[in-house]
């Protein structure tokens, strides 16, 4: 038999190769010596000890006192430079626990808070205030400037403070008041609070007001109110007014804006002043690293550009660095906490070269991790640093004028706004950029509506264009119905040659232009929402102007306004890095390392090969599985699969059948570069697997749950897998797996109303895209009714009738006789039948032929021995149940638990 290499209900000798001792002697010595190294550069974490106390915060106007909460976490080794840190709205102290025992793991002394009007801290809420939650912090720098655990330098604390979102605002604020304080880390946070809440992007409309942002108002002043973030168990008391901790001012603002927005920006303009970074900026002294989010609507890069140009003409270092995330999509806390720490560790310690300074942007185009399902981040570098241009291109950068013509339309504003187009929606951004970024049908079209926007368009690039900062274009904008201004939303599209649209992270620009309730044409040059982004030679870049937005505040009355390019030449101003690089990941001795144990490890094992004459030769690349001596076994001893050996050939459906704990599994994560063997080896076309290897784009696979994400529909489901691939939609074969499917009209729905069967299906037809010349299913019949399953067993024969290899794991026994032609049983980890269905089915018992049954009965009955008649060719199940049915008794969970 050539199929399989272990006898019929045997186990295979061992096939591993000779083990190189002295190689991985060498790699060890290597490596220890790298450890000594590191052991230096890099600190372990140490013991921390936590405290909570309370510090006396600044009263209310009423002269009521305020506690302040908080908890002072402090290394080993003190005195040590110590850390303020700040929470975000709605959040309390314990947000930032994880992060505070990691920097005090470090060797820095941490104070954590909860600011006032949240959790146990007494108080009301202030939103950031210069006369409130700023000296709040005051007062907790006092309180560390008193303690001895504190380091002092001429008799000042040396202390730094971070924060994200309404803690950064803070860190800012306090940063540049108090000139205790020697760094300061602000994520995500806002530049002029007026400006971000009432936006505008038309440098025409700058002085007046703006485009109110009513939908993330509203949900900040809502998670601000909740029973966790407030401290009470129960139904929050909002109190008579409806209030809650806001203070009265604070509060009246936000109910002004429901009937008034304009009036209120004007009214409260003072309010939103003393919450504001941009109010006091001109006095920061200490250096600054500023983090914003590429997919934030809230705070937008331009926020931290307006915070960096404002701190730079203050004569303050300034490091920029734009990450993935923000305000609309999932928070990466990870890198930003290693990005603030190392920040620190080169203000606050002196350590040089522990913190990047030049400018980085997150490039985003490397698809879905398979291992967490986020986008694949790279942090791309300007080598010139940021120069911060406040409304223009951003990090060192070359502006590129594209031309741009599209024909004058006049475009309708429903009264109310109603229907509206949706870019973003609070906290939820992230569902329509996720769709959008790989081009998702539809994504694009919900912010563009019929009779609604006007497009202009470039010629198609003549080469690659990656845009970093916000780019500029004139328009001419009027009304024929004399209004006294017009609100309009632009955003900027990158168009494929096939037409697809997609809007960077789902983002506009709003604009609020002054009219004078005159029918001339007002002028204005506006800024396109900021940006990182790589649009491809042969892609067109799209201005669309809207007159809708869900997320804004829109006038009450009907109206028109006609929208035009303007200018004989109109043309559209790209900001473009001047030189970019891969980004550092900080601790560059740890790179070092590594490049010299690979250069180690790649000259030793040059040299033996060279020295034994016989270079690696790759496996034989018509068979398209090939394992042998496979071993695997955990860290805790449990070894799950223990020396197996097979092939399977082209064609052939193999049914890998075994109990509980068996090691099906297992072997099939090996076999999909998922984990990495202890011993013998898996090859695929005759090369070997390892994760990322190449030739893993040969096989689909569907094991351990389908992976798909609920939110969006089955289509875009099958869209966004095969984008991530990075592989052209038309080797995607969508046709033959939606037919696969059978899901009918049901494609078009999210995937949490599916029934598990329908997931299930979609789910294989997922893993078939591209139709893979070796598939791996693992349970597919899983939730499937019976005319289902007959179906799928059509599937795949017609699957395997092609030349392609098909291996299933099951546990429906009578599913795998009907389906596999072949199949093999493990049990606790080793093969113990192997074969063609017909081969294993009727192993077994040894069986004899009589001519004359009825006379050999009665024979058998006159010496005492019982018999009966059998079909000649039992059930797999019979064979199965023999085979397993000891362990089984011995060990009924089947394995390991």
């Amino acid at each position: 038999m050539t199929w399989m290499r272990v006898p019929l209900l045997a186990r295979a000798r061992s096939m591993r190769p000779r083990r190189r001792w002295w190689l991985l002697a060498v790699v060890l010595v290597v490596l220890a010596g790298a450890g000594a190294i590191t052991a230096v550069a890099v600190q372990a974490p140490a013991a921390v000890a936590e405290t909570s106390q309370f510090v006396t915060g600044t009263p209310e106007p009423d002269g009521k006192p305020v506690r302040i909460d908080t908890t002072l976490f402090l290394p080993t080794h003190t005195p040590a430079p110590a850390i303020l840190l700040a929470h975000g709205l709605g959040g309390t102290k314990a947000g930032m626990a994880a992060q505070a025992r990691s920097l005090a793991g470090h060797g820095y002394v941490v104070l954590t808070y909860t600011a006032r009007g949240f959790g146990n801290s007494g108080g009301l809420i202030h939103l950031d205030s210069l006369a409130y939650e700023v000296p709040d912090a005051q007062r907790l720098l006092d309180f560390l400037q008193n303690r001895p655990e504190v380091l002092k330098r001429d008799g000042r604390p040396v202390v730094g403070v971070g924060g994200g979102s309404y803690g950064g605002a803070l860190a800012l604020m306090v940063g540049a008041v108090d000139h205790r304080i020697s760094a300061v880390a602000a994520d995500i946070t806002w530049h002029d609070l007026r400006r971000a809440l009432f936006a505008d992007n038309s440098m025409a409309g700058s002085a007046g007001s703006g485009v109110y942002k009513k939908l993330w108002v509203g949900y900040l002043f809502a998670i601000a109110q909740r029973p966790d973030a407030t401290g009470v168990s129960g139904p929050l008391d909002l109190g008579a007014d409806g209030c809650g901790r806001f203070a009265p001012q604070v509060c009246a603002f936000y109910r002004g804006t429901g009937t008034d927005p304009s009036g209120v920006e004007a009214k409260y303009a003072a309010l939103l002043a003393q919450s504001s970074p941009a109010s006091v900026l001109d006095g920061m002294k200490a250096p600054v690293l500023l983090t914003q989010g590429e997919q934030d609507s809230l705070f937008p890069l331009s926020e931290a550009d307006a915070n960096a140009t404002q701190i730079a003409a203050a004569g303050a270092p300034v490091q920029v660095r734009w990450r993935a995330g923000g305000h609309d999509a999932s928070d990466p806390s990870d890198q930003v906490n290693l990005w603030q720490q190392q920040f620190f560790d080169e203000k606050l310690r002196g350590r040089s070269g522990a913190a990047d300074g030049s400018f980085l942007f997150a490039d985003q185009g490397g698809g879905i991790s398979a291992t967490n399902g986020r986008r694949v981040t790279t942090f791309l570098r300007a080598d010139n640093g940021y120069l911060g241009t406040s409304g223009s291109a951003a990090s060192a950068s070359a502006v590129l004028n594209l031309p741009v013509s599209g024909r004058s339309r006049t475009i309708t504003a429903p009264p109310g706004g109603s229907p509206a187009a949706v870019s973003s929606l609070p906290a939820l951004g992230n569902v329509l950029s996720a769709a959008a970024a790989v081009g998702v049908a539809g994504a694009a079209d919900l912010s563009s509506l019929p009779q609604q926007t006007a497009t202009f368009v470039t010629a198609p690039l003549a080469q690659d264009v990656r845009i970093v900062g916000s780019s500029r274009v004139s328009l001419s904008v009027s009304s024929p119905d004399s209004v006294d201004s017009a609100t309009l939303f632009v955003s900027l599209r990158d168009v494929a040659p096939d037409g697809t649209m997609v809007v960077p992270a789902n983002l506009v620009s709003a604009l609020s232009v002054p009219l004078a309730r005159s029918t001339a044409a007002r002028t204005i040059t506006i800024d396109t929402p900021w940006v990182a982004r790589n649009v491809p030679a042969g892609h067109r870049l799209a201005l669309v102007v809207s007159t809708t937005d869900l997320e804004y505040q829109m006038p009450a009355d009907a109206r028109r306004y006609t929208v035009a390019l303007a200018g004989s030449a109109p043309v559209l101003s790209v900001p473009t890095p001047v030189t970019v690089g891969t980004g550092s990941s900080g601790v560059r001795v740890w790179l070092l390392i590594a490049a010299l144990v690979l250069l180690v490890c790649a000259g030793a094992l040059w040299w033996h090969r060279r020295r034994r004459g016989r270079p690696e030769v790759l496996g034989d690349p018509r068979v398209p599985v090939r394992i042998t001596g496979l071993v695997k076994e955990y860290a805790d001893g449990y070894r799950a699969v223990d020396d197996i050996s097979l092939e399977v050939l082209p064609g052939q459906i193999l049914g890998l059948l075994g109990p509980n704990g068996a090691g099906k599994t297992t072997t099939l994560r090996v076999l999909m570069g998922l984990i990495l063997p202890t011993a013998g080896s898996v090859e695929v076309f005759g090369q070997t697997v390892r994760p990322g290897a190449a030739v893993l784009s040969r096989l689909g696979a569907f094991v351990e749950g389908p992976g798909l994400l609920p939110h969006l529909s089955g289509w875009d489901n099958l869209q966004l897998y095969w984008a991530a691939s990075g592989r052209p939609a038309e080797a995607a074969h969508f046709d033959t797996v939606l037919e696969i499917a059978g899901l009918g009209s049901s494609l078009q729905r999210r995937v949490k109303t599916y029934s598990h069967g329908m997931q299930q299906r979609l789910a294989i037809a997922q893993a078939m895209l591209g139709l893979p010349e070796v598939l791996v299913l693992d349970e597919p019949t899983n939730g499937l009714d019976p005319p289902q399953i007959a179906e799928m067993r059509e599937v795949l024969h017609s699957y395997a009738d092609t030349g392609r290899t098909v291996i299933v794991s099951s546990h429906l026994l009578a599913e795998v006789e009907q389906t596999c032609t072949h199949v093999v049983v493990m049990a606790r980890g080793q093969v113990v039948a192997a074969g063609s269905v017909a081969e294993v089915a009727g192993a077994g018992t040894d069986q004899l032929a009589v001519a004359d049954p009825v006379a050999a009965m009665a024979i058998l009955a006159a010496s005492g021995v019982s018999a009966r008649a059998v079909p000649a060719r039992r059930a797999l199940e019979d064979v199965f149940l023999e085979l397993v049915g000891e362990g089984l008794a011995a060990d009924p969970d089947g394995g390991r638990p």
